[in-house]
């Protein structure tokens, strides 16, 4: 009797699902569970494999790559490589990234041995469930697929929840599954909304009225009401970018971002006002926001530290409406989707307050009853330029500061370069510094609640191989400790030739940050010790790992600045395609002053007495 040879692995079913949702690069570290399925996986040639140095790596640029194509992935192998990975995991995790770990694990038969006689092999662990328990902690689906006849279904129940719940799932697949016959698969995998009812459709309209009642016990001094928009990560996450411009164009209402959504539409609207960030705000951003504006509608922001950046709380003349609900005040409205409150709320207040009824100069109202100090600019137009000091072309003679390099590369980016860039900033005084860049959509990633140090350096990589941005650059901002967290991810940028630029910012071989959290006196020249011993680092000379990462037909380049001058002629060196500098990955190691810190964060400094 003649059987029919199954056209379907458990590995090809699972190449295929990944292919399905799009998925160009899978992103990992190999070992021998997981040879199979990249065998399969190069086989049917839709997805590339990229190797990284570490499963960390791995994690960071699948994270960046799902922030920005709506889902990514990365495999490791059992134990060494998962729990490697489960930092990242835990960062998509909090964040809400969609992430796809996939773990491959000893095969079935080992197993049954370890039952039987208590055999050990390499990478196993005493407890079966050890992987599955720790990254049930941080997905919204964890599977162990040991039963080829099983295997769809499980994967596809995972890939689902993942982009349902825009989280994190875990596959763990046994390696004698991998070549194992299974269905083919049928149905496509699709993203599965709430269901929106009449008592959904009632509670929508309860916020809605809730939100325009705040508003209107909130006048302005000429009784006027001057509410404005703090539009945060849901929206990016949601995708809801083009339903923000909508309401804030067709309204007028200002609106500012929390940092995690800079750049989630574009900051030449009229209406864009700045990064909000609490105490680290640019001075005018926080007086506009806070002062002249009477009541903060957060659309999709997370009221975490660091997007309130020194405040404690919210207040009752807020509007928070994330994670499924909205609060108004003191009143809270639960199951309230984002996607059906911004064009609910924005057909309210046009009928509340006309076309284009909530648009103001704001930034010359929230000065004129104060009277406009000589040296404020004029106008709206003129504040907008005036968010970055500086400008073109510095003085020589002065060191480079934090600062001076931030508004030194806003320019560049807003005059001087045709190329697009994507800037990916790391955590601590290079994502304060950064937040005021004036970027197009799209243009920014950071992780703006986890906080991993060096996540900037793998997520670059992600971020230049997501199809939305291929033809962008990626310019890296990282802390010299941060950067010797990820270091070995710059030899990712090298193997592709990703034309990545990386700013170390080396203050003096220290956790910067850490110092400020820990003992802030220090930069305020009251302490006149070393500091912390624990935040002092082992000095590197970072531009010249490039040496060490570059081959002949694999270039990267390494450069150490510390004046005006030679940033100025590095940027110069940036607009010239021909420049060899430009064929590789750029290390720039930008010496800084141990006691430089960004301006945004003086309110943590003490005043010297």
């Amino acid at each position: 009797m003649s059987t029919i040879t199954p056209t379907c692995t458990v590995a090809r079913y699972l190449a295929l699902r990944l292919a399905e949702l799009g998925i160009t690069h899978l992103f990992g570290v190999p070992g021998n569970h997981l040879g199979p399925f990249l065998t399969t996986l190069r086989a049917e040639g839709d997805i590339e494999w990229v190797g990284t140095p570490t499963e960390g790596g791995a994690g960071q640029a699948a994270d960046a790559y799902a922030r920005i194509h709506g889902v990514g992935a990365a495999a490791v192998t059992y134990s060494v490589g998962a729990f490697n990975l489960l930092n990242s995991c835990g960062g998509a995790y909090v964040e809400q990234v969609p992430l796809i770990a996939v773990n491959a694990c000893p095969p079935y038969e080992q197993w049954q041995n370890f039952r039987a006689v208590g055999l050990l092999t390499s990478h196993m662990s005493p407890r079966a469930e050890s992987n599955l328990d720790v990254y049930r902690q941080v997905t919204v689906d964890a599977q162990v697929i040991s039963h080829p006849g099983l295997a769809p279904a499980q994967i596809d129940a995972a890939l689902t929840a993942c982009i349902s719940e825009r989280r994190p799932v875990y596959l763990e697949v046994m390696e004698d599954l991998w070549d194992e016959p299974c269905p083919e698969p049928t149905e496509p995998i699709v993203r599965r909304e709430r269901p929106f009812s009449a008592r959904n459709q009632a509670m929508l309209e309860d916020a809605v009225h809730a939100i325009l009642a705040l508003i209107e016990e909130h006048p302005g001094p000429y009784g006027m009401p001057r509410p404005i928009v703090w539009a945060g990560e849901e929206v990016d996450r949601y995708r809801l970018g083009e339903e923000l411009t909508d309401l804030v164009e067709a309204t007028g209402v200002p609106f500012c971002t929390t940092v995690g959504a800079k750049a989630v539409v574009d900051e030449d609207l009229p209406q864009f006002h700045g990064v909000y960030n609490g105490k680290a705000s640019h001075p005018d951003v926080y007086d506009v926001f806070k002062e002249w504006a009477t009541c903060r509608i957060g659309l999709g922001a997370w009221s975490t530290s660091k997007n309130l950046g020194g405040e404690q709380s919210v207040g009752t003349d807020w509007v928070m409406a994330a994670h499924g609900g909205v609060s108004v005040g003191t009143s809270y409205f639960p199951d309230v989707q984002l996607a059906h409150l911004l064009p609910a709320l924005q057909d309210a207040l046009v009928k509340a307050y006309g076309s284009g009824g909530l648009s103001a100069d704001y930034y010359a109202e929230s000065y004129s009853h104060r009277g406009a100090p000589a040296d404020r600019p004029a106008g709206l137009a003129q504040y907008r330029a005036s968010l970055s000091v500086g400008g073109a072309r510095s003085g020589h003679a002065e060191r480079l500061t934090y600062d001076s390099v931030f508004d030194r590369l806003n320019h560049f980016l807003g005059q001087e370069t045709e190329e697009n860039w994507t800037v990916v900033s790391d955590a601590a005084f290079s994502l304060i510094g950064s937040m005021n860049l004036s970027l197009s959509a799209g243009g920014f990633l950071s992780q703006i609640s986890w906080l991993s140090i060096g996540w900037s350096v793998g997520a670059a990589t992600g971020a230049a191989l997501a199809p939305e941005r291929e033809d962008a650059r990626p310019m890296v901002f990282v802390g010299d400790g941060a950067f010797q967290e990820t270091c070995q991810e710059i030899s990712t940028h090298t193997r592709l030739g990703l034309r990545s630029v990386v700013f170390v910012m080396d203050n003096g071989h220290l956790y910067g940050i850490e110092q400020m959290l820990v003992h802030p006196a220090y930069y305020a020249g009251q302490n006149s010790a070393d500091p912390d011993f624990y935040n002092v680092l082992h000095p590197w000379q970072y531009d010249r790992l490039a040496e060490v990462f570059a081959d002949e037909d694999t270039p990267a380049n390494g450069v150490s600045i510390a004046h005006p001058s030679e940033l100025d002629g590095l940027l110069s060196r940036l607009t010239n395609p021909h420049d060899p500098l430009n064929a590789g990955p750029l290390l720039v190691r930008v010496r800084l002053n141990r006691h430089d810190y960004p301006r945004a964060m003086t309110y943590k400094v003490p005043r010297a007495s």
